[in-house]
């Protein structure tokens, strides 16, 4: 297989742990990207912003009346005002619910849209990124991240953050009210209110690292979720369903752990707010009773001013839950941003060619590999594989194939040497251009949930009826397709579950015959397939093969027999280069590898001095 394993697939119940990190939110790294998302926005954020200046605004005309009605309409008995003030105030309050509802509809609708758009750049990012990346991180995790960390960021450009400024609006209308009614309480009520302030800023700098670390379990759990479901066949076949129990009930449980540990900071902060209200509420009665038994304020000013409080007062309370949503956006548009920030393939450093039609001579030049520092997986190989040619590649498992077709394909770059195409070096080639003339069949056959038709044609969207047909047929997948109800529209599941393996490698060979590339690369292509139907689909692999400058990697050392050049490969190195014959007649390591597997096949199906001594150097 190409991608190397990173070697962590096993978890066991215990996996799930790790600290919270208390690093402080990097401002002058994310305002970037907070200006990213709010500036191809702006006109609608300040519509929002006009929307609801008009709507708080309105929304204090009732309060503000109520002095109006105590002072001028009750104590002074004039009940023609009663009838205005009251057109006054309903007025004012169909113009806030009007503009209510104008301001969600505008801005819940433009965040949601958002997260699309989010959710689509990253996954479109995240295809880009090159294989080492997804050979450390696992899918399911990068399904949570590009599903789940871009929710939060509706806060910033939804009604979240215009509600947060309008309840700071409100605030300030209310405190030029509260300053004209009694300076004196309105200064005692705005040192409580700033004394809470601080302990705000210190809670929410406790809770983002608390949500940040909540969408990293997420997606671990997720990823690991993911893992069971497609390996269910592999943990019922080992009766290890309560194994998969513990694991995955060990991720909840940290999840329910950080929630638990968010939501007493959040209780703590509306007991802190409620305690704040009761207080201020309890000293402004205290010292508001006192200043209208003096006669220094009027009955009406005193019920205004303890509604106008409210509005002060009521944007803590805002800032409580408001605050919580944009610490948590701002948490996970921090891990959106760390994803974003990963270098793209074609992004690297001299890549700048874009390759035309290709001839398919690859070359390497003493190359050199290493998955990780100071261990080397390839110590300097040097071959050429001449265009049209077949090159097959065997060894011991661990000697070094796959890694060289994953080099092949640019899955890898060398850390030393140079891989050729056409005389090009690999390594300043756009990528994409290149494997638009790449054909890959792998040993571990991948299936899309789709129709037969639908996976054949993968390789090539626009492909005719016909094109499609004759694809299916050289690679013999029409003699089980057209077998089914549906023929080749048939659905084979997730990852082609319902296809045996031959009959999925056959699909997959089919769609390399229908993509036409000129480079090609077979990693255990036939595995899969009994012997009858190897020898059929042999055929359609010399018909792929013809022409095409193909890489094969094959442990049935029967099927590579006819190819130009063998390199047998053994720790990284090159021990033995040649074709059948020539490795075959110097009785090296191709010959020992050879006459093992010749000989154990022989004694599989072979009864003791059944057949003649086949001459393993002709054919």
């Amino acid at each position: 297989m190409l991608p190397r394993s990173s070697g962590k697939a096993e978890r066991m119940p215990g996996r799930y742990k790790g600290e919270i990190s208390k690093k402080p939110v990097n401002w002058s790294a994310i305002w970037p990207d907070i200006r990213e998302l709010i500036l191809p926005r702006r006109g609608q954020l300040l519509l929002g912003l006009l929307l609801i200046i008009v709507s708080r605004t309105a929304g204090l005309v009732l309060p503000a009346s109520t002095k109006y009605l105590v002072d001028e309409i009750l104590a002074k008995h004039r009940a023609e005002l009663l009838a205005p003030l009251v057109l006054a105030v309903v007025g004012a309050t169909t113009l806030q619910a009007i503009t209510s509802f104008w301001l969600t509809q505008l801005l819940s609708k433009s965040a949601q849209k958002l997260i699309a758009e989010l959710r689509c750049k990253v996954q479109a990012h995240v295809g880009r990124l090159p294989v080492t990346y997804f050979d450390t991180n696992k899918s399911g995790q990068l399904v949570s991240r590009i599903m789940n960390d871009v929710e939060g960021v509706r806060n910033l450009v939804g009604t979240g953050l215009v509600e947060f400024v309008g309840g700071l609006l409100t605030a300030v209308l209310s405190f030029v009210v509260l300053l004209r009614i009694s300076a004196e309480l309105t200064g005692m009520a705005l040192a409580v209110v700033l004394a809470f302030s601080l302990v705000l800023q210190r809670a929410f700098s406790t809770l983002r690292p608390i949500f940040r670390e909540r969408g990293k379990i997420t997606a671990e759990v997720t990823g690991r979720l993911t893992e069971s479901l497609g390996g269910i066949r592999v943990i019922k076949g080992y009766h290890a369903e309560e194994r998969e129990e513990k694991v995955f009930q060990a991720g909840t449980d940290r999840i329910l752990a950080n929630v638990l540990k968010s939501l007493t900071g959040v209780s703590v902060l509306s007991l802190s707010a409620t305690v704040l209200l009761g207080l201020v509420g309890a000293l402004v009665m205290y010292m508001g009773g006192r200043q209208i038994l003096d006669g220094r304020l009027t009955l009406g000013g005193f019920v205004t001013f303890t509604a106008f409080l409210g509005f002060l007062v009521a944007p803590v309370f805002q800032v409580v839950g408001i605050g919580t949503q944009l610490t948590e956006a701002i948490a996970g548009l921090e891990r959106t941003r760390e994803i974003l920030n990963e270098q793209e393939e074609d992004s690297e450093p001299g890549r700048n060619r874009t390759l035309g039609p290709l001839q398919g001579e690859i070359r390497f030049e003493d190359v050199r590999f290493s998955y990780e520092a100071g261990k080397p997986v390839l110590h300097g190989i040097s071959f050429d594989a001449p265009a049209g040619t077949v090159t097959a590649l065997v060894g011991s498992s661990g000697s070094g194939k796959s890694t060289t077709i994953g080099l092949v394909a640019g899955f890898h770059s060398p850390t030393e040497g140079h891989v050729l195409v056409d005389g090009l070096d690999l390594s300043s080639i756009r990528l994409g251009s290149y494997r638009t003339q790449l054909g890959v069949v792998l040993q571990e056959t991948f299936l899309f949930d789709g129709s037969i038709r639908e996976n054949v044609a993968f390789a090539k969207p626009d492909a005719s009826e016909e094109e499609v047909l004759q694809a299916c047929r050289i690679a013999r997948v029409d003699e089980f397709a057209e077998k089914f109800p549906d023929g080749y529209q048939t659905v084979v599941g997730e990852r082609g579950v319902k296809l045996s393996g031959g009959q999925k490698q056959r699909v997959s060979i089919a769609r390399a015959i229908l993509a036409n590339p000129r480079i090609l690369i077979l990693d255990e292509a036939t595995s899969s397939l009994d012997s009858e139907t190897e020898a059929m689909i042999q055929e359609g692999l010399a018909w792929l093969m013809q022409g095409r400058t193909t890489f094969v990697i094959a442990h049935r050392l029967s099927t590579i027999r006819r190819a130009d050049q063998i390199l047998v490969m053994e720790g990284g190195l090159i021990l033995e280069r040649g074709t059948h014959a020539e490795l075959y007649a110097a009785r090296g390591r191709y010959y020992e590898l050879y006459t093992r597997q010749h000989g154990l096949e022989r004694n599989l199906f072979l009864a003791p001095g059944e057949g003649d001594e086949a001459n393993p150097v002709e054919g």
